[in-house]
């Protein structure tokens, strides 16, 4: 097995599908404009953030929380989400970047890392939502639904790239990538497995929550960390790119996802054991204080 296929992005190799027949493309990672190279894993992204933003602003009344407020935290959200996602990412491969500080910055060709990220958005969103007396749970049961619609389309970022696939597989959804002149060798599309499993947690908390089943703040939160640390446990053991810690074999993200999930689960279970009277819902405290000040 040609194992550079493994381990280094492969931006013009060809991709197919078995189950797909035998169709085969090879989707351009960048494009120019006025001479300027611009990736499309960055399009992705920023299509992502833009369509999360706009989808969460037009929810936010539906958590007490209006949408100019939302938006305000954005501003100090996406870049530091973003710092977030890089610093984790070179942290974990931090020999490397010492011997090569130039890269460090070099965001454009891929190294950001999601849970790094999540890290810095939860610590920004606290902050923000302490410093305006916003409901921090209310504002994270807000802020999981853009989340997941920024994972679901950032994760075709990574597909552009030809990067964060899986070990070499001959399941039936297996993914091939044949590098000019070389043999094509198929990999199960982990890029794939979780944008879907992400599309499944956004429309299970859509219709769930459409249905007045979230009886307290925070509640849709947990869920989408339990789920998702569920999920990406699995994924991630498929991967060739994890991050490790050190030399012990460990891989960062597994165990992250492990320990978070398991810690939601329990925060799910301990509170769903509680009595939780509508009133301490924040969307229903806002539009109470909101109806004692008009009378």
């Amino acid at each position: 097995m040609p194992l550079f296929l493994i381990e280094n992005m492969q931006r013009d190799a060809a991709v197919s599908f078995p189950m797909l027949g035998d169709f085969s493309f090879n989707p351009p990672a960048s494009f120019s404009v006025f001479g300027f190279t611009i990736y499309f894993y960055g399009v992705l992204i920023a299509f992502g953030f833009l369509l999360a933003i706009l989808y969460c602003a037009h929810r936010a009344p539906r958590y007490g929380i209006r949408p100019d407020s939302f938006y305000d935290m954005m501003l100090w959200l996406i870049p530091l989400v973003i710092v977030g996602a890089r610093l984790y990412y070179v942290a974990f491969r931090l020999d490397y970047y010492l011997a090569h500080p130039g890269e460090i910055l070099g965001v454009r060709d891929g190294g950001l890392a999601i849970y790094g990220g999540v890290i810095m958005g939860v610590l920004v969103l606290w902050l923000f939502c302490r410093c305006k007396n916003i409901s921090v749970p209310a504002m994270m049961d807000l802020a999981v639904h853009g989340l997941l619609i920024g994972q679901i389309i950032g994760r075709w970022g990574n597909f552009m790239n030809r990067e964060a696939f899986g070990r070499v597989t001959d399941i039936f959804c297996r993914m091939g990538l044949t590098p000019p002149g070389g043999e094509t060798v198929y990999v199960h599309p982990t890029f794939l497995y979780e944008s879907l499993w992400n599309l499944g947690i956004f429309l299970f908390l859509l219709l769930w929550e459409g249905k007045g089943r979230r009886r307290y703040d925070g509640q849709s939160a947990l869920i989408y960390f339990f789920a998702y640390g569920l999920g990406r446990t699995w994924i991630e053991g498929l991967r060739t790119d994890s991050l490790y810690i050190g030399s012990t074999g460990l891989r960062v993200s597994q165990l992250l996802s492990i320990i978070i999930s398991l810690g939601a689960l329990a925060l799910l279970l301990i509170l769903g054991r509680r009595t939780h009277h509508p009133r301490e819902l924040h969307v229903n405290r806002h539009w109470e204080e909101k109806d004692q000040q008009e009378a």
